[in-house]
This record gives C-alpha cells, sequence and structure tokens, in this order.
C-alpha cells in the first residue's frame, strides 16, 4: 500500500511539473504572437535577398507563418523551464552531490541550443540561400517565393543543427551515468566523424565552402564532448 501511496505521489508530483510546462508554453505562445511582426522583419533583413520577395498562395500562409514564429519562440523560452523541472522531479532520487552536479547541464543545453540556432540563422541559412538563389539566377528564372515554402525550408535548417549543438551535454551526461567514456569515444571517432559529415552535407547545399562551414563545427563539437567526458569522468573518480 506504501508503495502504491509512493507511485501515486510520483504522478501527482509529475502532473503538476507538466502542468506548469504546457502553461509557461501557452504563454510564451502567446507571447510569440506578439512579437511575429517584428520577428518577421528582422528575418526578411537578414536572410532575404533584395531580389526577392515573399508571396502567400493561400489564404492560411499568412496565418501559419504567424504560428510557427509563436512556436519558435515559446520552444526558446520553454526549453530551460522544461529542464529544470524535469531536473526537479528526478532530483528527489539525486545524491546531493548528483544534484549540484546535473543543474549544471540546464543552463549549458539552454546556451548550446540559443547557439545552434544563431548559427544556423546568422551564418549558414544567408550562405544556403545565396547558393540557392545563384543557381536560380544561372537558370534565368524569377525568384518568387511563397512565405510558407520559405519558412519551412529556414525551419528545416535551424533546428536540426540546434538539436545538434546538443551533442556536448548529451555527452556528459552519458558519461555522467557512466554509459560512455573518452576512450569508447575516440575509438568511434572515424565512425562519428563520417556521420557527421553526411549530416553536415545533407542539410547544405553542394558546394565546398558551405559543407565545411557545418562539418568543421560539427567535428568541433565531437571534440568538444570527448573533452568534457574525460573531465566528467576525472570529477568522478575525485569525489567531487
Amino acid at each position: 500500500m506504501e508503495q502504491e501511496m509512493s507511485l501515486v505521489e510520483h504522478l501527482t508530483e509529475l502532473r503538476k511539473r507538466l502542468i506548469v510546462v504546457a502553461a509557461f508554453f501557452m504563454v510564451t505562445m502567446i507571447a510569440g504572437f506578439i512579437v511575429a511582426p517584428p520577428m518577421l522583419t528582422l528575418i526578411s533583413e537578414y536572410t532575404l535577398p533584395n531580389t526577392v520577395t515573399w508571396n502567400v498562395f493561400s489564404f492560411t500562409d499568412g496565418f501559419m507563418i504567424y504560428i510557427k514564429c509563436a512556436l519558435l519562440v515559446s520552444i526558446l523560452f520553454t526549453l530551460p523551464v522544461f529542464l529544470y523541472e524535469v531536473w526537479a522531479f528526478i532530483k528527489p532520487g539525486l545524491t546531493e552531490q548528483e544534484a549540484k552536479g546535473t543543474i549544471f547541464y540546464i543552463p549549458l543545453s539552454f546556451f548550446l541550443f540559443i547557439l545552434g540556432v544563431s548559427f544556423s540563422f546568422l551564418v549558414l541559412f544567408p550562405i544556403v540561400l545565396e547558393f540557392m538563389g545563384s543557381i536560380n539566377q544561372s537558370i534565368g528564372v524569377i525568384e518568387t517565393y511563397g512565405i510558407s515554402q520559405y519558412f519551412t525550408f529556414l525551419f528545416n535548417i535551424v533546428f536540426p543543427v540546434s538539436i545538434v549543438f546538443e551533442m556536448p551535454v548529451v555527452v556528459l551526461f552519458l558519461s555522467k551515468l557512466g554509459i560512455i567514456d573518452p576512450r569508447k569515444l575516440k575509438k568511434v571517432r572515424k565512425y562519428a566523424y563520417f556521420i557527421l559529415v553526411v549530416v553536415g552535407v545533407s542539410i547544405t547545399p553542394p558546394d565546398l565552402v558551405s559543407d565545411l562551414l557545418i562539418i568543421f563545427p560539427l567535428f568541433l563539437l565531437f571534440e568538444i564532448s570527448i573533452l568534457l567526458s574525460g573531465w566528467s569522468i576525472k570529477r568522478q573518480r575525485r569525489g567531487v
């Protein structure tokens, strides 16, 4: 009976924390709708070539773009809240040392996600767009883009890159659990590099400059992950 009550208490706690995350998600979603117009202006100024204009091809295109902008804002600001609630939920099952060590993952994960968004939006996406535009101009077509297709293309680049930027946090967490260590990572380095090359090439246009711009940061993230794994293992051995 005691175990059943304990399970019920855990489920109640989980429900409360999910409600907090959902409520924060909804609030930031509303805020996203409010800031959508200046966001669209900012995106057009930084990424849209002067020769390109946005168009809508259906009545719902504009509304869907508002939703996508609001969703982007909501995910961005809900992520640290979600990570904190997950940490707070599992905290009772952790030692004091483990609790102090794992809360570090929250700001690190958020920072890396922001870094991935910034890199893909400010560096990678404009280069990809310019390359695609040069191909279109070389065959003499008039560039007329639907705003819905434009943002779908943008999000298909930004989100995968931002998720890949979370690699050091994932490796650090798995090292903390003892699942991986620097030796294992070094043994699979060539396979990891191959996978990262495939990922980089798949989200960039087929030219060497664009490929290198994404592949080298991915390699750097993997090497940083190895260093963080080693740092985590050494701290555990010292009992820190």
